[in-house]
């Protein structure tokens, strides 16, 4: 089972069959990506909590990329490839330092960002 459809099974609604694989990615980066700017902006009892929660998916999620990327079935060009499975360690080990209140969360949100920029159709070029 590829990310694709961990991806698919775990977060899709009900209209998910009409979907491509790029806007099911795009729509669990936002998802996440919108928890962990909401829970980063949160001033609430319980916010490190939910920030804690959101982050785990957040790695949760990366996790499932890179073990997509290592599969020799992955069709995308080798040095994207290197390049996302980077990010994907760099997120892991960032993570552990934002629990940590090391750093702040918002180098995660910047990365999910251009990743979901990365995954936006793109516009014809007349």
């Amino acid at each position: 089972m590829n990310a694709h459809f961990m991806a698919q099974a775990a977060y899709a609604g009900r209209d998910a069959a009409t979907r491509t694989p790029r806007a099911i990615e795009y729509a669990v980066f936002a998802r996440i990506t919108q928890r962990l700017r909401a829970a980063a902006e949160s001033d609430m009892p319980g916010g490190f909590a939910e920030l804690a929660r959101a982050l785990h998916d957040n790695r949760k999620l990366w996790a499932t990329l890179a073990m997509d990327l290592s599969d020799d079935g992955n069709a995308l060009p080798a040095t994207l490839r290197a390049r996302l499975f980077y990010l994907a360690d760099f997120t892991a080990q960032y993570t552990s330092k934002v629990l940590a209140a090391e750093a702040k969360v918002d180098v995660l949100i910047d990365i999910n960002t251009a990743v979901m920029r990365g995954l936006q159709p793109q516009e014809a070029v007349r």
